[in-house]
């Protein structure tokens, strides 16, 4: 049988026409979405696309197959929404939180198949740095926030009323300007070749990089530029100026607005982890469905 999901995949890549446009709508990461693909493929017994330097296009059995997907998933969502009836979602509010990275590139998808779902229940989003969004749901003025904490570093603390689930985990990678020589590599680098270089700073007014940063320090890396805000696009636009090199989540650097080198850095040594944070012992079936999608859709694309 096969996987509803995987068929979802293969629909997106059908209608963005390559993986990695489709990767960005459904919120995973592109190799995450191959893994997929290459799974249905493999439950197909055959080729359902043929990848080229422009994207990907169907074979004969991706065609033959994603009209049969669409049927599926289209009473899939029928289905959903009829037991949605039945479990009392069929109005109410629900009210998110997230921080910027996460609402632009995380959100709009598993929004999207919320809205499907349960088309009655009311959607509202604000955007909250990840301590605010905590306390926002401590207070009652929200429903869920998606938070993120850095390794190194001190996850947020939690009152005891909330609970966090972690989402999708991801690398920090190195952003430079176009052509710079730490750029080039197709290796890993070590992080003791950041030595001399100047870096762009979110620290000490980010306390969530404090650690990250401390880490940059001891492998030589000079503090060159502060950016006192936290904003990754502003981080980007100034290793893209030349003016020295930063260090962001990978999502970032994949969708920066402007054009960045970039370098996969030493296994494990910098992170982000991104959690859902909800209040306990209470009776929220909307946040409760909503956390349902988010598991699925991020639970499965956890880059390491």
């Amino acid at each position: 049988m096969y996987d509803p999901v995987r068929l979802a995949a293969l629909v997106a890549v059908a209608e963005a026409g390559s993986i990695t446009r489709a990767a960005e709508r459904l919120g995973y990461t592109p190799p995450a979405l191959s893994q997929q693909l290459a799974k249905l493929e493999r439950e197909a017994g055959t080729a359902l696309l043929v990848r080229h330097h422009r994207g990907a296009r169907l074979t004969g059995a991706g065609e033959l197959l994603v009209a049969r997907a669409r049927r599926v998933l289209d009473e899939l969502d029928r289905a959903r929404h009829e037991l949605a009836r039945l479990t009392g979602l069929a109005g109410g509010t629900l009210r998110l939180g997230t921080f910027q990275t996460a609402g632009i590139q995380l959100l709009p998808p598993v929004l999207s198949t919320f809205r499907r779902t349960y088309p009655d229940v009311e959607l509202s989003v604000a955007f909250h740095e990840p301590t605010a969004g905590i306390t926002a749901v401590a207070a009652g003025e929200i429903d869920l926030a998606l938070t993120h904490a850095y390794e190194p570093g001190e996850p947020p603390s939690l009152p005891a009323t909330l609970s966090s689930e972690p989402l999708l985990t991801e690398e920090l990678v190195l952003v430079t300007a176009p052509g710079h020589a730490l750029a080039g590599g197709s290796t890993r680098l070590p992080l003791a070749e950041l030595a001399g270089e100047p870096l762009i700073s979110m620290a000490p007014d980010h306390p969530a990089r404090r650690e990250v940063e401390a880490v940059l320090a001891r492998s030589g890396a000079t503090p060159s530029v502060l950016v006192a805000t936290p904003g990754y696009a502003l981080v980007c636009a100034l290793a893209s100026a030349g003016l020295g090199v930063g260090v962001v989540p990978e999502m970032v650097a994949r969708t920066a607005a402007t054009p960045v080198g970039t370098r996969l850095l030493e296994a494990g040594a910098l992170r982000r982890t991104i959690s859902v944070v909800h209040r306990t012992g209470e009776a929220a079936p909307a946040a409760d469905a909503f956390r349902a999608l988010l598991r699925g859709a991020f639970g499965r694309a956890r880059p390491v």
